[in-house]
């Protein structure tokens, strides 16, 4: 049993470097803190800097060609320019906008495709605007007509309780801009804002639409301890600040519970914390084999990871590293049309990760 064990734990302490002599990592291209990125088409990937820069790289030639754009962004400490997404000949971003004397709001806006201007248009601001550089979330993610936009609590924590406003929730609308009539507000929850699906979000940095069941996925930042990856639950309470996800205050006072009933579970939790970024559930050809897995992009950890989730229980999910600090801080993960080919952002790069 003893020499069972041992052989188990080297088995999995060497996994990441199974994975990665068995992958190749290409750089396409420096830049300057990308935060977003999205495919227009096999070839071409567009990309935000947090600065405000909007990018199209020409994947075949490695051109870059930077957009103008009229987005108000006000670059705070963790705002700027963030989540980019195309989808049927638009963009739609998520950005901190700049509402009045340094107060902002995570904001989703969306424009036409043009490769020399866009001409953005809000669809919504989160409300109140907050004088903070903390905690803005934001992803972005399509499902049918439906977006759904993953809203950080600006460091605030109890507003993620309060349903009135919108900071710390996932927020959902129809791509025009209006608000769906099955929101919770509209059947069970009437003190919700119409655009709220979910509450007791804290710092979300990744959410997907799963290309296999449709259903909407998100990895979250906790505080010392506490990220972790789920699903998103309409009219549900992830419990922050209530609840701390396994983690403490940055000055080690405790917080709440791990989970209680009442609040939606996580699929997987990180203590400590690996500071959990973008995030895809994969399906693709190159990899073939991980379809159907989620991977898990991590900033402090500086990891790709694999989650194996299949009936969503906490102890049953098999989470294996693909590789861990070669690549430095890593932001958002694409995977390539057609190919299966994985993109990864880095804090100044985009990189190419395919099988050798």
């Amino acid at each position: 049993m003893k020499k069972f064990l041992l052989c188990f734990l080297i088995f999995i302490l060497n996994l990441s470097n199974i994975f990665a002599s068995e992958i190749l990592i290409s750089k396409i291209i420096d830049l300057d803190q990308p935060w977003g990125s999205s495919f227009i088409n096999k070839d071409e990937i567009i990309i935000t800097e947090k600065s405000g820069k909007i990018k199209i790289i020409d994947l075949k030639t490695n051109k870059v060609n930077t957009i103008e754009h009229n987005l108000n962004v006000l670059e705070d400490g963790q705002g700027g320019l963030l989540d980019i997404l195309y989808y049927d000949k638009h963009i739609y971003v998520s950005y901190s906008e700049d509402r009045d004397k340094g107060k902002t709001s995570t904001s989703i806006a969306k424009s036409f495709l043009n490769k020399k201007k866009m001409e953005f248009q809000n669809l919504f601001r989160a409300e109140p605007p907050i004088k903070s550089g903390y905690h803005f979330g934001s992803r972005i993610g399509i499902s049918g007509d439906f977006l759904y936009a993953s809203i950080g609590e600006r460091g605030e924590g109890m507003i993620a309780q309060d349903a009135s406003k919108h900071p710390g929730s996932i927020i959902r609308i129809n791509i025009d801009g209006n608000i769906p009539k099955d929101n919770p507000h509209f059947i069970d929850k009437v003190d919700w804002l119409p655009e709220i699906y979910q509450i007791g979000i804290r710092n979300p940095q990744g959410l997907v639409v799963s290309p296999f069941d449709n259903k909407i996925y998100i990895s979250n930042h906790g505080a010392r301890g506490g990220d972790w990856f789920g699903e998103v639950k309409r009219g549900e309470n992830y419990g922050w600040k209530i609840l701390g996800w396994g983690g403490t205050n940055y000055t080690g006072t405790k917080i709440g519970p791990k989970w209680k009933p009442g609040f939606t579970k996580a699929i997987k939790y990180w203590v400590p914390s690996i500071a959990v970024s973008g995030i895809t559930i994969y399906k693709g050809k190159e990899f073939k084999e991980w379809n159907g897995h989620a991977l898990i992009t991590s900033l402090k950890d500086m990891s790709l990871r694999k989650l194996i989730f299949k009936d969503k229980k906490e102890e049953n999910v098999v989470e294996e590293i693909i590789f861990k600090n070669q690549l430095g801080r890593l932001r958002d993960i694409q995977i390539q049309p057609e190919t299966g080919k994985l993109f990864i952002l880095s804090s100044n790069a985009l990189w190419k990760i395919q099988k050798k």
